[in-house]
C-alpha cells in the first residue's frame, strides 16, 4: 500500500492551486515541492488529487432539469401560461389560475407567433408548472417587479417645488365657510402643500373645497411664493418648476397659463401604466411625506382640541410647519430652513407680483356668441357689452378672481363690462344708431343686387398640363450614414486594449510569442483598429502559420 497523503494537506495545495491561472509555470513548482514533501512522484499527487473526498450532493444529478418534456419546450410553455397569466389580470391583481390555463392550453391550444402551441393532454401538472414558472422567473410577482427607483435633487432652493393636494383627517368643524350652505354636499377640508426640492422646506394650508379647486390652489400658490409676515420664516419666491401629478388642476389651462406668466414650468410624473410597472406616484414622495407627518404629529392632537374654523385651523398649522421647517435636513448636518437660505438661485429670488396683477393671468378664454341685445350670459350673470358685438362670436376672458368680462373679438379687446341691470321700462324705448358694421353690411347688399357674373366662367377649363406633369427631381443626393460608434462596438480605443483582445483569443500572453509574431501584430493594429478586420487578420496569420509548421514535418 502507497503512502497516504492527509486530505487537509490536499485540499490546501487544491485552494493554492485554484488562485493560479491553469497555464501557470508556478503550477509545476508547487507540485514537484509538495511532492518532493511526501516522496511521491508527481503521478502520483495529481492522482490524489482528482481521486480526493469531495462532499456528496443530497440532489440527485439532473437537480432542476424537467424529465417530461425538454427544457426548451418546458420553457416555452411556461412563457405561454405567464402571458395568458398577464393578459387576464386587473387591477386588483386577480388573473387565470394555473389549472384553468392549463385546460385551455391542452383542449384548445394557444396561437402564437410561431404557430399554435398545444401540449399533449396529461402531461404539464400543475404542481410541475408552478415550480418552473417560479425557478426561471416568470411567475405573476417576478413579471410585476418594478423598475428601480432613480432619486433626484435640485441645485439651488426654488429650483423645483413639489405640489399636492391631500383630505385632511379632520372631516367635521364647528363652523364651515358662509358659502357652503349654498352648495348641496359636504366639502372637503384640503391640506395644500408644496416642498422645495433642495431643501424640504414645507409650506401647508388647510382650504374648504369641493374636490380639486384650481381657484383653492392659485390662492394657495400665491401666499406660498409671496413673503410672509412671520420671523424666522424667509421661504418666498418664484419656482423655476412646479412638479406635480396629472389631476385636474394640472390639467387646467387657467393653473397652466398662470404658471406660463410667471415663467413657471410645469411639470407632471408619468401616469400609472405608462412606463410600464412603475409606480410612478412615488416620484413625488418629497411632498408625499410631509402629509403623513402632519397626519401623524400634529391633526392627531385635533382629538384633544378641535379648531372652531379654517382661519384656527391655518394658524395651528402654521405654527406646527415653522416647527417642522427647523428641523434636519435629510442629508445635509443643519436644518431644512437653514439649507434653503445657504442654497440661493445664481441669479437670486424671484420676487412675486402684487394680487391684482396675479388676479388678471388668472384668466380663461371660452368662445361664446354674443345675443341679439348684446348681452352674454356668463355663469348665471347677465353682462351687456359693445353693441357693436351683437351677433358675433366672441372670445370672452372670465378670470376666478374677478368681478368684470373681458372681451376679444379679431385683434381688438374690449372691457370691462359688468353686470347689465335688465331690460329698460316700456315706452321708453330708443332706437340704437347703426353700427359701422351695420352700414358695412347695407352697402354690401345693395352692391349684390348690382354685380353679374359671365356665363363662361363657369365653362372655361384653363387647367394647363405642366401642372399635373411635376415630378421630383432625379438628382437627389443621399448622404451615407457615418456610424460615431459611441460605445466602441465596431473598434478598439487603442493599441493597448486590442494586444490585450488578440491574446485573450489566442489564449497565451504576446510576450511568449516569437518575435516575427508580435511583429506582424504591431503591422496590423498600425494599420487598423475595427474589431472585426483585426480578428479576421490575426486567425489568417496564425493559420498559415500552423499550415506551414505541418508542411515542414
Amino acid at each position: 500500500m502507497g503512502k497516504q497523503i492527509p486530505e487537509e494537506r490536499l485540499l490546501e495545495l487544491q485552494q493554492r492551486l485554484d488562485l493560479l491561472p491553469p497555464r501557470n509555470p508556478e503550477r509545476m513548482k508547487m507540485i514537484q515541492a509538495f511532492a518532493d514533501l511526501y516522496a511521491v512522484s508527481i503521478s502520483t499527487v495529481y492522482r490524489c488529487l482528482r481521486e480526493k473526498r469531495t462532499p456528496k450532493s443530497l440532489r440527485r444529478s439532473d437537480a432542476g432539469v424537467t424529465r417530461v418534456l425538454p427544457s426548451t419546450e418546458m420553457e416555452l410553455y411556461c412563457q405561454i401560461i405567464a402571458a395568458m397569466k398577464l393578459k387576464t389580470s386587473n387591477k386588483k391583481g386577480h388573473h387565470l389560475p394555473t389549472t384553468e390555463a392549463l385546460r385551455l392550453l391542452e383542449n384548445f391550444g394557444i396561437e402564437t407567433t410561431q404557430g399554435l402551441k398545444k401540449p399533449p393532454e396529461g402531461i404539464l401538472k400543475k404542481t410541475t408548472v408552478n415550480r418552473y414558472l417560479k425557478k426561471w422567473g416568470y411567475d405573476f410577482l417576478s413579471l410585476k417587479v418594478e423598475p428601480v427607483s432613480v432619486r433626484f435633487q435640485a441645485k439651488h432652493s426654488n429650483d423645483c417645488w413639489q405640489f399636492d393636494l391631500s383630505p385632511s383627517d379632520l372631516k367635521q368643524m364647528p363652523e364651515w365657510p358662509a358659502w357652503v350652505e349654498t352648495r348641496k354636499g359636504r366639502p372637503t377640508l384640503m391640506l395644500y402643500s408644496v416642498v422645495d426640492d433642495r431643501s424640504g422646506v414645507a409650506y401647508q394650508e388647510y382650504h374648504v373645497v369641493y374636490g380639486e379647486d384650481v381657484e383653492a390652489a392659485l390662492r394657495f400658490l400665491y401666499r406660498a411664493m409671496t413673503p410672509k409676515e412671520i420671523e424666522g420664516f424667509p421661504f418666498q419666491g418664484i419656482p423655476s418648476m412646479i412638479y406635480t401629478d396629472n389631476g385636474p388642476i394640472a390639467k387646467s389651462r387657467v393653473f397652466q397659463r398662470v404658471l406660463e406668466y410667471l415663467g413657471i414650468e410645469l411639470r407632471t410624473h408619468m401616469p400609472k401604466g405608462k412606463d410600464g410597472r412603475r409606480t410612478t406616484a412615488r416620484a413625488k414622495g418629497k411632498v408625499e411625506r410631509p402629509f403623513r407627518t402632519i397626519k401623524e404629529l400634529h391633526e392627531t392632537l385635533y382629538h384633544f382640541h378641535t379648531p372652531k374654523n379654517e382661519e384656527e385651523a391655518n394658524s395651528w398649522l402654521l405654527n406646527y410647519v415653522l416647527r417642522y421647517n427647523e428641523k434636519d435636513h435629510r442629508s445635509e448636518k443643519h436644518s431644512r430652513i437653514e439649507d434653503w437660505i445657504n442654497n440661493p438661485p445664481p441669479a437670486g429670488l424671484r420676487k412675486m407680483c402684487s394680487w391684482d396683477r396675479y388676479a388678471t393671468f388668472a384668466r380663461e378664454p371660452e368662445r361664446r356668441k354674443v345675443a341679439g341685445d348684446a348681452t352674454i350670459k356668463v355663469s348665471g350673470v347677465t353682462y351687456r357689452v359693445d353693441s357693436t358685438l351683437a351677433g358675433h362670436d366672441v372670445i370672452i376672458w372670465w378670470g376666478l378672481f374677478d368681478s368684470e368680462l373681458f372681451i376679444e373679438h379679431g385683434e381688438k379687446k374690449s372691457g370691462p363690462f359688468y353686470p347689465d341691470d335688465g331690460p329698460i321700462p316700456l315706452h321708453k324705448f330708443r332706437a340704437v344708431r347703426k353700427t359701422k358694421a351695420e352700414k358695412r353690411a347695407d352697402s354690401i347688399e345693395k352692391l349684390a343686387e348690382e354685380i353679374a357674373l359671365p356665363k363662361n366662367a363657369l365653362t372655361d377649363d384653363n387647367r394647363t398640363a405642366a401642372a399635373l406633369m411635376r415630378c421630383l427631381s432625379e438628382g437627389t443626393a443621399v448622404i451615407e450614414f457615418k456610424d460615431p460608434d459611441p460605445f466602441q462596438e465596431f473598434t478598439y480605443p487603442g493599441i493597448l486594449e486590442a494586444k490585450i483582445a488578440i491574446a485573450n483569443y489566442l489564449g497565451i500572453p504576446l510576450a511568449k510569442l516569437p518575435e516575427e509574431d508580435r511583429q506582424k501584430i504591431d503591422v496590423i493594429l498600425a494599420d487598423t483598429l475595427l474589431k472585426k478586420e483585426i480578428i479576421d487578420e490575426v486567425r489568417c496569420y496564425f493559420r498559415q502559420q500552423r499550415k506551414g509548421v505541418k508542411d515542414v514535418k
